[in-house]
């Protein structure tokens, strides 16, 4: 888009390409147009939206409760440090993809939508509440303009992931007025202006995207595994305790919270029901999908970050043992991430172990001090095991980008190999072989080209990046001589040579 000037129709080395709606796109393009360096500029969409999706969660804490006079009593505060800090927001806020884009327009969405029910009264909340029982019309067009946004990030999903969450809540309240309240003409016109002038103009332009945009990539891809990416049906709910590391260990305190609201019978028209509802659907939906990939409950993270911090909010207030228990649980959590560190150190290639052995060294004695001092304040009943966690994860997150990652990239990155071939004399005779997509999709980004697969049929010489069992492979076949140094490396490139005559 940036270069060809159209913004109309996504393309893939010149081939119209409709796995994903436009809005990704251009944000992606604006930043190649002002010339930011290519990483800065496929992944900066995603950071500006994992912030917007902070001060969503954080505006709607601040609606449910108002500012406290700390940050374990004001969940305006602490959901957006929850939800910033977890696992699953510090990686999808680098990663070059619509997920985090998405993720905003529903927080957006479904933020606004809240604050409506809770003006209609609807919904019961302790922060203030203006009289009277209308809608509210800019929170109407807020909902509708963010859904639409949520359409042009990846398509008939926002609606059914919105609808579904709204739906599922008013089943369970049994208020189904507040939920037919936003088909409101003026939600419903907000929504089309902003997401219909796309998908019309693209069809127009292209008279086969509605066949391979909704079959094909939608439909196809929940009802059938053809873009294999099988999961067992558990697949989300492991995702979510992952995703929400290293406040994980919070979810018992959410547990309790939830007991105790049904043993009160206080929960059928709560503000907490409502974020349940919404951090519950996208993971039902998905579950029964043919293909599952961590992203696909994204949306569901910024809501149960508020209804933690919410959680924790409560029970710090009325309970004296609560901090003490919620402390010892995120003490065990990072003594647990500091043991863990060898497990998935093992699985990185023999030179990219040594190579980082020293630095992951170090952050794990840190992040083990650190497990054993929130301990030790929950044993002492000490506050402060929040904010320490926190600027452990910066520390991790600053370290990592300085020291651990570039250190890795040769080895996790087709960064390498693809500033390496850029200028090489036959770039038709460019090859991977045996590699993960991922590395596949990173070579043709950075030659700006698809580069195919190699195949044993091809009888000339060519340069492939393979891995050690497509080398062994190619030794096999007679069309390589090894070995060849730092094949422990993992992917490497191998000069094939031509087919015996």
């Amino acid at each position: 888009m940036a270069s060809t000037g159209d913004w109309i129709t996504p393309r893939l080395y010149g081939t119209p390409w409709f796995e994903k709606p436009a809005l990704y796109y251009w944000a992606a393009a604006i930043g190649f147009r002002l010339r930011l360096a290519p990483e800065w500029a496929a992944r900066l969409p995603s950071a500006i939206a994992a912030l917007i999706s902070a001060l969503g969660v954080g505006w709607l804490g601040r609606k449910r409760s108002g500012i406290g006079a700390s940050v374990y009593k004001s969940p305006a505060l602490l959901a957006p440090i929850l939800f910033s800090s977890s696992v699953a927001a510090i990686g999808f806020a680098r990663a070059g993809g619509p997920d985090m884009l998405f993720t905003a327009a529903l927080t957006c969405a479904m933020a606004s939508a809240a604050t409506n029910l809770q003006r209609r009264r609807d919904l019961r909340g302790d922060g203030p509440t203006t009289s009277g029982a209308a809608n509210s019309i800019p929170l109407l067009i807020l909902f509708g303009a963010s859904l639409g946004f949520a359409v042009l990030a990846k398509g008939p999903a926002g609606v059914i992931l919105a609808g579904g969450a709204i739906g599922l809540w008013a089943l369970t309240s049994g208020c189904w007025a507040g939920a037919f309240s936003f088909a409101h003409p003026v939600a419903v016109s907000s929504f089309c202006i902003l997401s219909l002038p796309w998908y019309i103009l693209c069809a127009i332009r292209n008279p086969d995207f509605l066949r391979v945009f909704v079959l094909e990539h939608n439909f196809n891809r929940y009802l059938t595994p053809v873009f294999q990416h099988p999961q067992p049906i558990w697949f989300f709910p492991v995702i979510l305790v992952l995703g929400m590391l290293p406040w994980s260990g919070f979810l018992w305190e959410l547990g309790k919270e939830g007991l105790r609201s049904h043993r009160e019978q206080a929960w059928r028209n709560s503000f907490e029901l409502f974020l349940a509802c919404w951090v519950v659907f996208p993971v039902l939906f998905f579950s029964f999908s043919k293909s599952k990939l961590p992203g696909y409950v994204l949306p569901s993270f910024p809501p149960l970050a508020l209804l933690l911090a919410l959680a924790i909010s409560h029970s710090r207030k009325c309970e004296t043992s609560a901090y003490r228990h919620s402390a010892i649980m995120l003490g065990i959590t990072w003594l647990a991430l500091g043991i863990s560190t060898h497990f998935w150190l093992r699985r990185l290639p023999g030179l990219a172990r040594e190579a980082v052995h020293s630095p992951i060294f170090r952050l794990e004695i840190l992040v083990l001090v650190a497990g054993v001092a929130i301990l030790a304040m929950g044993i002492f009943r000490k506050r402060g095991d929040i904010v320490l966690s926190l600027l452990v994860v910066t520390v991790l997150v600053e370290f990592a980008g300085l020291r651990i990652l570039p250190v890795l990239d040769p080895y996790l990155s087709a960064r390498t190999y693809g500033e390496l071939l850029q200028q090489d004399r036959r770039p038709d005779r460019i090859f991977t072989y045996r590699v993960s997509r991922s590395w596949n999709f990173g070579l043709s980004f950075y030659l700006h080209r698809e580069i195919r697969e190699w195949t044993p049929e091809d009888p000339e010489a060519a340069l492939v990046l393979t891995s050690r069992s497509g080398e062994a492979e190619l030794d096999k076949l007679g069309r390589f001589r090894g070995p060849i140094e730092g094949a422990d490396s993992g992917n490497f490139l191998v000069p094939v040579l031509p087919s015996p005559r």
